[in-house]
């Protein structure tokens, strides 16, 4: 179902399909962790990837007018909250 945030409803199915940068990345680095029981020297290559992911996507800017906080806001200032 949805929520509602004041007057606001929300449908958080349609977050879901929101791409995640570094996501595979890091599953695969949590996993290894996991087999591993949590000794990160055997999972080196698996954080050296998502070391490389996350320092690539430093540099991309965010598209503010496409999050959800953003349109919350946005609808909070015309409302006067």
């Amino acid at each position: 179902m949805g929520r509602k945030a004041g007057g606001l409803y929300i449908n958080p199915k349609k977050l879901g399909g929101v791409v995640k940068p570094c996501m595979m990345e890091m599953v695969s680095f949590l996993n290894c962790l996991a087999l591993n029981k949590q000794n990160d020297d055997k999972c080196v290559r698996q954080k050296d990837l998502l070391v490389a992911c996350t320092q690539a996507q430093k540099g991309k800017p965010k598209n503010a007018a496409k999050t959800i906080n953003y349109h919350l806001q946005r609808l909070g200032r015309d409302k006067g909250l």
